[in-house]
């Protein structure tokens, strides 16, 4: 596949507020000045505490990892080696953790806190994202195409911070406000022409038809370009997962399909009726097996609309202060929301066909998405940490979790040459949590630092920064 090149992670220095502090390092207590305008960029040492780099299951002491113009260096230092003049050093704690940076392969932007149907949020979003630890986003679906790839080249140009964005233009099928059913499959391999020469990295589907997805499928591999798809049940001249592996779909989001999923209903009416010992759910596990398809399990997307289980609905950093102030009375006076059962029962079930899906041997295929297009009351940067709680409650192993993280969602973004793990010559795209995540989960929320290119940020600041900011008219 063709693979466009990185940006190099798009982070301003932590610098301006830190212009008169001590040495030249980092440590858990505080933050030193950026280094002198000859010092290469996103060029730092990171010591101490532990490493989980992604390749296997274990966190191992921290040897040392060197970055350096942005790319991993070296992954182990000798005893006595010393930074070069002008490298930062960032000390981490005892029992903190180093880890890949995270990915979010379903991280709406979108947001919709009027009531006026969905925007996309281009201010405060990237932020959000970065401050909880994700290092690499792509919205499959976007509302404004346009101003998402300005946000992109904003942050690749250093003029914004947030994570790598991997653009993915519009939906195509009914999802997409104007949609045409007689759109013709010329047309949409000319919208892929156009969108792929705008940037775009890959493609989403979302209420298609079979002859449109076949052509989407066409035009966007003739680029080198992958699709994922929020597709049904074959109800209603939609397509089954089942057909859309066959027709070579990358990735499928939401639904396994095959035949536990009849085209005589929804998916949604048969999805809370399956079971994971069903022999027609094995079948269809090993259609994605056999093609190499990834699958967005998006778990939790289910239980924002349903009862709000505490045990991950819990805020563990209060979301709402992010709210313009007037913005968030509006919000509050629409909660609590109406428990969609239906979601509430989808959010219960999908457990069990996840933790199927990777006993089968699927594990390797599956990604992280949160697919949160938010009213106020929760965001999607921190629901990448709820969205890894429940995997790890459906009895996916906590190793197996982080790697559906980090390097599942480069494999299915086409980027794992470059990124998902921690290994000489990767990016340093990187994130620093307090305690062992491999034992509880629930340690990667609130990270101190996160890493891009090599550039660190204070994860807290970037949060703080953007309180009182989202949604202001």
């Amino acid at each position: 596949m063709t693979r466009s090149a990185d940006p190099p992670g798009g982070g301003l220095l932590l610098g301006l507020l830190l212009l008169f502090l001590g040495p030249a390092s980092l440590s858990a207590q505080g933050v030193a000045s950026p280094p002198p305008p000859t010092s290469p960029p996103g060029s730092i040492l990171i010591e101490g505490g532990w490493l989980f780099d992604a390749t296997g299951s274990d966190r191992v002491p921290n040897p040392g990892v060197v970055v350096r113009e942005g790319v991993i260096e070296r992954v182990g230092v000798e005893p006595g080696w010393s930074p070069p003049p002008g490298m930062h050093t960032l000390r981490i704690g005892d029992d903190d953790t180093l880890l890949p940076g995270f990915f979010d392969l379903h991280a709406h932007y979108a947001v919709d806190l009027h009531g006026e149907g969905r925007v996309d949020d281009t201010e405060v979003y990237p932020a959000v994202f970065l401050g909880n630890g994700v290092t690499s986003t792509f919205p499959a679906g976007e509302v404004d195409p346009v101003g998402m790839r300005a946000l992109r080249l904003r942050i690749e140009g250093g003029e914004q911070v947030g994570p790598r964005l991997y653009n993915s233009g519009p939906y195509y099928g009914s999802w997409r406000s104007g949609w045409s059913r007689e759109i013709t499959p010329d047309s949409i391999r000319a919208e892929v022409d156009h969108w792929v020469g705008q940037g775009v990295h890959g493609f989403k589907a979302k209420g298609i038809s079979p002859e449109h997805l076949e052509a989407l499928i066409e035009a966007a591999h003739a680029h080198g370009r992958t699709v994922t798809g929020h597709l049904d049940s074959g109800f209603r001249n939609s397509v089954n997962p089942r057909e859309a592996i066959a027709m070579g779909i990358d990735r499928i989001e939401h639904f396994e399909g095959g035949d536990d999923m009849p085209p005589t209903r929804s998916a949604y009416a048969s999805l809370v009726e399956m079971s994971p010992s069903s022999p027609a759910f094995a079948e269809q596990v090993g259609r994605f097996v056999e093609h190499g398809v990834h699958y967005n399990a998006t778990l939790t997307a289910y239980g924002y609309f349903g009862a709000q289980d505490p045990e991950f609905f819990e805020y563990f950093w209060p979301e709402m202060e992010l709210l313009a102030p007037e913005v968030r009375v509006e919000v509050e006076g629409r909660l609590p929301r109406r428990v969609n059962a239906q979601f509430e029962e989808i959010f219960r079930v999908k457990k069990g066909l996840l933790h199927r899906f990777w006993e089968l041997g699927g594990g390797h295929l599956i990604t992280l998405g949160t697919d949160h297009p938010s009213w106020g009351q929760f965001f999607s940067g921190f629901g990448v940490h709820r969205e890894m709680h429940a995997m790890v409650a459906a009895g996916i192993p906590e190793a197996d979790v982080l790697r559906i993280a980090t390097i599942n969602g480069a494999r299915a973004l086409g980027v794992d040459d470059r990124l998902g793990t921690i290994e000489e010559g990767k990016l340093g795209d990187m994130v620093v949590v307090r305690g062992d995540p491999l034992s509880e989960i629930r340690a990667t929320r609130n990270p101190p630092w996160v890493v891009v290119g090599g550039v660190v940020h204070d994860a807290p600041a970037l949060l703080d920064g953007v309180r009182g900011q989202l949604g202001r008219r």
